[in-house]
């Protein structure tokens, strides 16, 4: 009788583990297909540099954003967004929400964004005080301008 029953069991559950299986496989690597080369979206024969005003700092994985209104020549405000590496490397170069809040002053330099708009692919973030982050963690991405400087806290 146990067998009778373990041999119907294994019949009904057989199809769901291939369901499992594939389900795991799928969701799994869903983070890969969305990841970017630096390549991708960036120039590496464009460097910028641009001074601003931090209005916002998400630190999401895989990659962090910080936005800052720069003052264009124009007298103009525009809104640029740079892209800088997770959340756990930029921690552990000393570089928090609280190194960064919203109305501090930041220079970055990096890579323009392909497309042309008011993005880029930040290397190093520059603080009113002196100190300097290394921001990207990108592979592909061009070697860093600046080492960090800032002392690990």
């Amino acid at each position: 009788m146990k067998f009778l029953f373990a041999k119907k069991v294994q019949q009904l559950l057989k199809p769901l583990a291939g369901t499992a299986a594939v389900a795991a496989m799928v969701f799994s690597s869903s983070g890969a297909f969305a990841h970017h080369a630096f390549s991708a979206e960036f120039d590496a024969n464009q460097p910028i540099e641009l001074t601003g005003v931090v209005t916002k700092l998400e630190l999401v994985n895989p990659h962090s954003w910080l936005y800052f209104d720069v003052k264009q020549a124009d007298g103009k405000v525009a809104n640029w967004g740079f892209e800088f590496g997770a959340p756990f490397s930029l921690k552990q170069k000393g570089l928090t929400k609280a190194s960064l809040p919203i109305g501090t002053q930041v220079t970055l330099k990096g890579f323009r964004a392909k497309n042309g708009l008011n993005f880029g692919y930040a290397v190093t973030a520059t603080l009113a005080d002196g100190r300097v982050f290394t921001t990207g963690g990108a592979p592909d991405a061009p070697a860093n301008q600046q080492k960090s400087s800032a002392a690990k806290q």
